[in-house]
């Protein structure tokens, strides 16, 4: 069935392009022409085969709470970092029901007939929320094969909210409860990394984590051809923290010792992994670790990402802390928005917006 093409319109009704969307389609026969790419990025290119006998540590983040145990959560937190650049958490303190109840009111948007998904599609990066079908990093004209909802989704306010579609009726209420509960655990878990590295008490608090909260819903649906496709290319996340709701259909897949570790649900988890800002206050000792999307034939995915991100004029640099003679400086010292500037021109690519701010101009890293 061909997917149904939409003139996207702004708030001020412009026309500003034509969106197709995947999920306006029942289903594919076969991966239409830009969303094939180029043999060289397919799947089997990128990819020595995926490593199935490997698998990403489980921390149990209720220990935490218990003094006895907060030491040792957060030693396993340093070392999962260390070697992974990800790990999952279970026991965290978000009830099922509040993750459930937000997963099925995104689900059911991506679902809405098309022209009632009409009036939120867009382009226009500045916008609180939107939804769109993703381009490929390198700018070139294939697509990923997924749809996804970006948006503002913490600190909660009333103007906030009235960006947020009131269809389906739990979604304001479902997401606002949902937005509120990750921001806790990702304190929580900033707060862990802090006493695990030895850093002063509250050192992610304020600038560093007090950015606008963003999530990225991501719906990736059946693909006939997994093989000629992805759902997002290799790239490492541009802000400090990542926690993701995958559901229970795996696809996300994390680069470890030069190969692809297929992130496997564990029911209730949030998948924890750091972005560049952890690796550079941290000067190199928690890298920012490539992770990717690929596609399946058999279900539709979906996942939730909230990123944690600094505010737009925090100054960044490694902690003094991380510094010693055995350990130099290794970046140099910016403002967050520069940052995001550079990531940008880099197209996300691992090593290019790091070179814009090594002072060692050596190698990042990696997990």
């Amino acid at each position: 069935m061909p997917m149904e093409k939409l003139p996207s319109i702004d708030p001020a009704g412009s026309r500003v392009s034509d969106m197709e969307l995947l999920s306006n389609a029942l289903a594919y026969a076969a991966v239409p022409g830009k969303y094939v790419f180029p043999p060289e990025k397919r799947p089997y290119a990128l990819l020595d085969h995926a490593s199935s006998d490997v698998a990403l540590p489980v921390i149990d983040l209720h220990r935490a709470a218990l003094s006895d145990h907060r030491r040792q959560v957060a030693g396993e937190i340093i070392r999962a970092g260390k070697e992974f650049g990800f790990f999952q958490v279970v026991n965290h303190g978000v009830d099922d029901g509040v993750v459930r109840g937000f997963r099925e009111a995104a689900a059911e948007l991506f679902a809405l007939p098309a022209e009632e998904k009409l009036p939120y599609c867009s382009e226009d990066q500045s916008r609180l929320f939107r939804l769109a079908s993703s381009t490929s990093y390198d700018r070139s004209q294939t697509r990923y094969w997924r749809d996804y909802l970006k948006l503002s989704c913490h600190p909660v306010s009333d103007e906030l909210v009235r960006h947020w579609p009131a269809k389906p009726a739990t979604f304001r209420s479902s997401l606002a409860e949902y937005a509120a509960a990750v921001h806790d655990v990702a304190q929580t878990l900033l707060s862990l990394v802090a006493e695990g590295l030895g850093l002063p008490d509250g050192f992610f608090a304020g600038d560093l984590s007090g950015g606008d909260t963003q999530m990225n819903v991501n719906y990736y649906p059946p693909c006939p051809d997994p093989s000629v496709t992805l759902g997002l290319l290799p790239h490492c996340d541009r802000h400090l923290l990542t926690v993701l709701s995958q559901g229970d259909v795996a696809g996300l897949q994390a680069k470890h010792g030069g190969r692809w570790l297929l992130v496997r649900p564990v029911p209730g988890a949030f998948v924890i992994n750091f972005g560049h800002q952890m690796e550079i206050v941290t000067n190199g000792v928690l890298a920012s670790v490539e992770h990717r999307a690929v596609t399946n034939s058999a279900a539709a995915r979906m996942s939730v990402a909230t990123l944690v991100m600094p505010t737009m004029d925090c100054r960044i640099g490694p902690a003094p802390e991380m510094v010693s003679e055995a350990s130099p400086t290794r970046f140099r010292s910016f403002v967050f928005s520069e940052f995001m500037e550079a990531y940008s021109a880099a197209a996300a690519s691992r090593e290019d917006v790091l070179e814009s701010f090594r002072l060692d101009r050596s190698p990042a890293a990696t997990a």
